[in-house]
C-alpha cells in the first residue's frame, strides 16, 4: 500500500482489439519502463506476439488473478487471461477487422471492470477497441464509453478528452452527425454541465469554469444559422449557472478553444464528437486522455485508435497510454472514486 494506493489494489488495463496496436503498446510500455502497480487483462498468445513484435526483451507472467501481482518477476508482463475469449484468436489477421478480436476486447472489459465491481481493482485503463470489430461480434454498443455505462447499471456518462493545453467534454458521442443535432436538448446540454462541473471538481478544481460551445456557426448568431443555441443550449446554460456552476455560453465553436487554451476556461463543453475531438486530437495524441465521466469508477484510456496501419510493426508510441496510467493513477486517488468501490 501507498498513499496514493491505500487500498493496495491494482490498476487494470484491457488489451484492446488483438488486431490493432494495444496490445504492442502495452508491451512497449513495460519496456520502456515497468508498470508495478498495473495488471493486464488480455490473451496470453497475443500479449507473448505482442512482445515478439516489439523486439522481445521481456517474459509474460500468467495470474491467476490480480492478486498475484505481488509475485511477479521483473521484465515480466503480468497477464490474467479471463475466461470466454474466442479460440485461436491468433489466426485473427493483424491489421484487420475480425470479429474474432471484437469479441476478445469486449470480453476483457467486461472482465476488466468485474474486478472492479468485486473490489479487486482499483481502476480501469483500456486499450483501443476497433468499433467495427465490436459490432461484427455481435456487440450493440458502438465504443468503449457506452459499453462501460451498461456495466455500470445505465449512468449518466460522458466523453472527456484531455492533455496538457486542454480538456472537452462532449454532449453527444457516437452516433450521426443528423442524430447529434436532435439529441442537442436543453434536458442533455444541462446533464452535461452538471456531470463536467462535478467531475473537474472531483480533479481538484473547485470553481470549474466551464466554456459551452454552440452547436451551429458563430453560436447561431441569434437565431440567423440555427435556433438550437436560443431554445436549448442558453437555457441549460442560465439553469446550471442557478445550481452555482460558473458557465457561460454558448460561444462561436470555432475559437472558443483557443481562449480555453490560453487559460481562460478550465474545460470546453461541446455538442457534437468532431467539434470537441478534432481540437484536442490536433495538438497531439501522444499525451491526449480519455476519461469517462459520470462513472462509479476511474477509467482512462489513450487518445487515439487501433491503427491498422502500423499494427504488426513495433513502432506504435506507448506515450498516450503512459499518460492514461498516470490519470487513472491521479483519478483513483479521488475520495469519492474510493468510497464507491468501499461502499
Amino acid at each position: 500500500m501507498t498513499p496514493d494506493n491505500p487500498l493496495g489494489l491494482p490498476l487494470v488495463i484491457s488489451m484492446g482489439d488483438a488486431c490493432g496496436i494495444g496490445p504492442e503498446i502495452i508491451a512497449r510500455q513495460w519496456q520502456r519502463e515497468a508498470v508495478p502497480d498495473a495488471v493486464i487483462v488480455a490473451d496470453v498468445a497475443v500479449m507473448r506476439r505482442a512482445v515478439a513484435v516489439i523486439g522481445g526483451g521481456l517474459a509474460v507472467a500468467e495470474l491467476s488473478g490480480p492478486e498475484d501481482l505481488g509475485r511477479v518477476p521483473p521484465r515480466c508482463l503480468p497477464v490474467w487471461q479471463p475466461e470466454g475469449l474466442p479460440a485461436r484468436l491468433l489466426d485473427a489477421p493483424v491489421g484487420q477487422v475480425d470479429a474474432r478480436a471484437g469479441a476478445a476486447a469486449a470480453r476483457c472489459i467486461e472482465a476488466a471492470v468485474g474486478l472492479i465491481q468485486a473490489g479487486r481493482a482499483r481502476a480501469l485503463v483500456t486499450a483501443p477497441i476497433h468499433k467495427e470489430a465490436l459490432h461484427a461480434a455481435g456487440s450493440p454498443f458502438p465504443g468503449h464509453t457506452e459499453m462501460l455505462q451498461a456495466l455500470a447499471g445505465g449512468v449518466p456518462v460522458r466523453m472527456m478528452l484531455a492533455n496538457e493545453e486542454l480538456r472537452t467534454v462532449l454532449v453527444t458521442i457516437h452516433c450521426s452527425l443528423r442524430d447529434a443535432i436532435e439529441r442537442v436538448t436543453r434536458e442533455s446540454v444541462l446533464q452535461t454541465l452538471r456531470i463536467t462541473g462535478a467531475a473537474l471538481r472531483h480533479m481538484g478544481i473547485q470553481a470549474p469554469r466551464i466554456a459551452v460551445a454552440g452547436l451551429n456557426p458563430h453560436a447561431g448568431e441569434g437565431g440567423l444559422f440555427g435556433d438550437e443555441e436560443i431554445h436549448h443550449i442558453a437555457p441549460a446554460i442560465a439553469q446550471a449557472r442557478a445550481e452555482g456552476w460558473a458557465a457561460t455560453g454558448p460561444y462561436a465553436p470555432d475559437t472558443v478553444f483557443m481562449r480555453a487554451r490560453r487559460g481562460e476556461f478550465d474545460v470546453v463543453v461541446a455538442m457534437t464528437h468532431d467539434h470537441g475531438l478534432i481540437p484536442v486530437k490536433y495538438l497531439g495524441v501522444e499525451q491526449g486522455v480519455n476519461v469517462t465521466l459520470g462513472l462509479p469508477f476511474v477509467r482512462t484510456s489513450p487518445d487515439h485508435g487501433t491503427a491498422f496501419d502500423i499494427a504488426g510493426r513495433g513502432i506504435a508510441d506507448p506515450s498516450s497510454l503512459a499518460a492514461a496510467l498516470a490519470m487513472a493513477r491521479q483519478l483513483a486517488c479521488v475520495p469519492s472514486h474510493r468510497a464507491s468501490r468501499e461502499g
